[in-house]
């Protein structure tokens, strides 16, 4: 994939070589444009570096915008109020506005990444309602002390990837739970598990980039869930149930990922004494992904069977097992105890179930995702 990366006259030009080079680690073929503004903050020299490429800042004999101009992605970034303005009004008064005028009547995808002062960001809100409309592709800046700032890296590459995937999922709904709970036993102490959310956050990431509208439910987390999904931070196994009954309906698949607790504690209202010989009485929590049928009958259901030390056939039956009580339509099974997989690594080893049975050897969990979401692209479509 080739994009071009444009670069404004915003202090949040510093980022773009890093973003320029995590560009190039996805595997994107990268070409720069830079205004004058943004010269003046970087050096080109450091983004031809970054890409490889000797970077455009004036429009020459070799057409540089209509040569550029069918890329796969125009990508803005930083973009100012005054490129904005000025393409929503078609102005070609220097060789980014001349490109993205050029790539419109191509047709080519262009992505947003605003970057400036709250008060000019709310002034240029009409223009950006109007590309909106044409079909240009706004990311969310955060707001924070009254500006509106480059978002996460992570994150406008996740868009980038969004905008040249090959789709698959475009206008539906998915939600992601993801994370462990977590149950009090006094108002200080409780009982939780070892579940990172790595794999719920790298099939809620797979989602998006195949145009999925994104919704994540989770509890505790050891990553950071990007800015551009809707999320919803629970803590006991009760919460998030009680959360999934109130948003599944609207959603088209529900991927059930998340380590839930099979127990919780009488909790006491203060603090247990140290100093006390202490027998905790638990109680058992209802399966979350047996009710989801319930909560939404059309939704397509993927679960996950995690298991500690069995034999791959034990592994497969139980699986099958949960996915008949939850009328699933997919099972993800695993066994934790393998080397170098399940809680907290970044690879893992999985069976997938439904009507077939495929085995994923060790791979990473954005791997994994991948084959995941084929499999429920290929059955919803």
């Amino acid at each position: 994939m080739a994009i071009v990366l444009c670069v404004t006259g915003s202090v949040a030009a510093v980022e773009t070589v890093k973003l320029a080079r995590e560009l190039k680690r996805k595997g994107f073929q990268v070409k720069c444009f830079m205004s004058d503004g943004a010269c003046d903050i970087i050096n080109p020299y450091a983004l031809e570096f970054a890409t490889g490429e000797a970077v455009v800042t004036k429009l020459t004999g070799d057409i540089e915008h209509v040569k550029y101009a069918d890329e796969d992605l125009i990508l803005v970034a930083p973009a100012t109020a005054n490129v904005i303005s000025k393409f929503a009004y078609k102005i070609a008064d220097n060789p980014i506005n001349t490109l993205l005028i050029t790539a419109n009547g191509y047709n080519t995808p262009i992505v947003f990444v605003p970057s400036m002062h709250q008060s000019m960001y709310l002034a240029v809100d009409e223009n950006i309602q109007k590309l909106k409309g044409e079909g240009v592709v706004f990311m969310e800046p955060k707001e924070e002390e009254n500006k509106a700032k480059f978002p996460s890296i992570d994150d406008i590459v996740l868009q980038v990837q969004r905008a040249t995937s090959k789709g698959g999922l475009e206008g539906k709904n998915v939600l992601v739970s993801a994370g462990g709970t977590y149950e009090d036993i006094d108002p200080i102490r409780g009982i939780t598990n070892r579940s990172s959310g790595k794999m719920g956050l790298e099939l809620a990431k797979e989602s998006f980039r195949r145009g999925a509208n994104v919704t994540m439910v989770t509890g505790r987390m050891d990553v950071e869930v990007p800015q551009i999904f809707n999320q919803v931070k629970v803590e006991s196994t009760h919460q998030m149930q009680r959360e999934l009954e109130k948003t599944l309906i609207d959603h088209d698949v529900f991927i059930s990922a998340a380590a839930v607790s099979d127990f919780t504690v009488e909790k006491t209202g203060s603090k247990i004494s140290s100093q006390d010989n202490l027998t905790i009485k638990l109680k058992t929590t209802p399966k979350i992904i047996n009710k989801a049928k319930e909560y939404n009958p059309a939704v397509f259901l993927v679960g996950f069977k995690a298991d500690y030390n069995v034999l791959e056939n034990d592994l497969i039956e139980s699986a099958k097992k949960r996915m008949r009580e939850a009328g699933a339509d997919l099972m993800v099974a695993n066994d934790v105890s393998e080397k170098g997989a399940g809680f907290g690594s970044d690879d893992n080893k999985v069976i997938l179930i439904d009507d077939e049975i495929r085995r994923i050897p060790l791979s990473t969990k954005e791997e994994i995702s991948a084959q995941i979401m084929d499999r429920v692209a290929e059955k919803i479509i």
